[in-house]
């Protein structure tokens, strides 16, 4: 048996996460998997019974378990809240306890929403690049200052830090990626202007060395932001640091026409988690209208990084691509001339075309 820890979290994440595991169950049964199921909470779920976003039981069941299907955390109603119990810290724990040190985030335009992106249809028809981003580093876990004064005045400050051990393993993981895609790296930084960033550079070009089938290139992040809306089909595999994965893993995002279609994959040192890249939407929550895509191509992406299953990862993505190529859609990707279905609707349709 196949163990997954499921947290659903909060908001739509309750129904984006079911409609996965209904899609999960049906991939099992056809290809006799062996997948066992096991909740969890965390975010502001976990707050409200145990007043920590995060509880050490449910981090140590993901320790243990095969990977973990993540749905959404974070709401209105938690933002006064301290920082340290915000449901958005559970993301942050489970980031550090399971060393989830590297966020695949992929991009596709599929042929049949190539209108629904903000770009051009002749600028984004064919995109399909995979974004690395190093998880665990950087300026989001250096020290920080939230607040001091000098010489009267207050400041602020947060500081960048990596070290070669880091670079190297998120930079060779995004090669040995390239290879199974077309073959090519862009690695982003700042080196013109940041000593980190110029560490970052020196790393990543020694371990292309012992990737000579791959291409790599460099482009500093305010170019790189550029390039993505001007050719995105130029790129394969883009490698970087926290930060400008962070932004340019969401611009990326919107190329496609919908944030809710976006999967995503947290690689980790002792399981690897996985959930949608869009947030827990509580304005919609409830009212059966959520794209459950991004979770169920999540999906996908756990059977194909976790459980090592190409063969059915690619039966997830099949039947989410012929359910787009039949017209149905989504409210957030709905337009004329297409059919309007909801979150319970179009998930039993991805189950039948399975």
């Amino acid at each position: 048996m196949k163990k997954i820890i499921v947290i659903p979290g909060d908001g739509i994440g309750q129904e984006i996460t079911a409609s996965a595991v209904k899609v999960l169950k049906q991939v099992d049964a056809k290809f006799n998997i062996g997948l066992e199921y096991d909740y969890r909470d965390a975010g502001g779920t976990s707050y409200e019974k145990f007043g920590t976003p995060l509880t050490d039981e449910a981090l140590d069941a993901c320790k243990k378990a095969d990977g973990v299907l993540f749905g959404a955390v974070g709401g209105k109603k938690w933002d006064s809240l301290p920082v340290n119990l915000r449901p958005e810290r559970a993301i942050f724990g489970l980031r550090k306890g399971l060393g989830l040190f590297a966020n695949l985030r992929p991009t596709k335009v599929y042929p049949e929403l190539v209108n629904s992106s903000p770009l051009k249809p002749e600028l984004v028809a064919g995109s399909d690049l995979l974004i690395v981003r190093e998880l665990v580093g950087g300026i989001y876990f250096g020290k920080r200052c939230e607040s001091e004064f000098v010489d009267g005045v207050e400041q602020a400050w947060d500081t960048e830090i990596y070290s070669v051990p880091e670079i190297e393993r998120i930079t060779k993981l995004a090669f040995e990626t390239a290879k199974v895609r077309r073959g090519k790296v862009t690695s982003v930084d700042k080196a013109n202007v940041l000593a980190a960033s110029r560490l970052w550079r020196k790393v990543v070009v020694d371990v292309a060395k012992d990737f000579s089938d791959v291409e790599l290139n460099h482009l500093y992040v305010d170019n790189a932001a550029m390039q993505l809306v001007l050719n995105p089909k130029q790129f394969d595999v883009i490698v970087t640091n926290n930060i400008f994965g962070d932004i340019l893993s969401d611009e990326a995002a919107v190329i496609g026409g919908s944030i809710g279609l976006m999967p995503s994959a947290s690689i980790g040192e002792l399981t690897s988690l996985y959930e949608p890249i869009h947030g827990s939407a509580p304005d919609i929550a409830g009212k059966g209208i959520a794209n459950p895509m991004g979770t169920i191509l999540s999906a996908a992406m756990l059977l194909r990084y976790s459980l090592k299953l190409e063969d059915a990862a690619r039966a997830i993505e099949s039947a989410v691509e012929k359910t787009l190529a039949d017209g149905w859609r989504t409210a957030d990707i709905f337009t004329d001339g297409f059919k309007r279905v909801g979150t319970d609707e179009v998930t039993e349709i991805i189950y039948k075309n399975l």
